[in-house]
């Protein structure tokens, strides 16, 4: 794919969507930090679904740390691992409070120190609470990159560097929130809604899917 085309791309990605967001709920970088920490092979939903219980009872460091593991437990018990989340919850709370005032670290090495935060978490944390133009690739950037030829890659990591090279500049703060979303509700993994998609005349997916028929 050629810088025109990918300029095209996140042009109209942009037109639909000026100002995307995460579909986490959160106020605070603390509670984002939770909530994607949470959403590790979880749904944003089911994650919500958790942290609007556990939010208004603690949503701090401080308070989260108080309820201790079986507590923090209940309240996410609905969310895969969530026992192995519990812990490095707590864990990354005491971090937090012990080594950072209570506050979230701004900073990649801080943050990937945390207990459950890999660099895919620590890139949304970045870019969505701090603003940085980072690229968290999840499965759903992984598969928009290569499908639409964006950015290909055989793993995460070589999608994440081509991203950050191949994206315009004024777009990259924003992109990852498009990608996302893209992948998410129009580029889906098993039926691609090619049919209706905004980008499907610049994109290099050889089996476009038909549009569906009229009964």
């Amino acid at each position: 794919m050629n810088a025109a085309k990918r300029l095209e791309i996140f042009t109209r990605f942009r037109a639909a969507n000026p100002s995307p967001k995460t579909e986490l709920d959160y106020t605070t970088p603390f509670e984002l930090l939770i909530a994607v920490l949470l959403s590790a092979q979880a749904t944003d939903v089911s994650v919500n679904k958790a942290t609007r219980l556990l939010y208004p009872v603690a949503n701090t460091p401080a308070q989260i740390l108080a309820l201790g593991v079986d507590e923090l437990a209940s309240y996410i018990r609905t969310i895969g691992l969530f026992r192995t989340k519990a812990k490095n919850v707590i864990a990354t709370c005491q971090i937090l409070l012990d080594q950072h005032g209570g506050e979230v670290p701004r900073d990649r090495a801080s943050l990937e120190a945390l207990p459950g935060v890999g660099r895919k978490t620590a890139n949304v944390v970045m870019n969505t609470a701090f603003g940085e133009p980072t690229m968290a690739v999840d499965t759903h950037i992984f598969r928009v990159s290569n499908r639409t030829g964006i950015a290909p890659g055989k793993n995460v990591d070589i999608v994440e560097q081509k991203l950050l090279k191949f994206i315009p500049k004024q777009f990259l703060h924003d992109a990852h929130h498009w990608l996302i979303l893209h992948g998410r509700y129009t580029c889906t993994a098993r039926k691609p809604q090619c049919w209706n998609c905004m980008i499907a005349d610049l994109c290099d997916y050889k089996s476009k899917s038909p549009m569906p028929a009229v009964v």
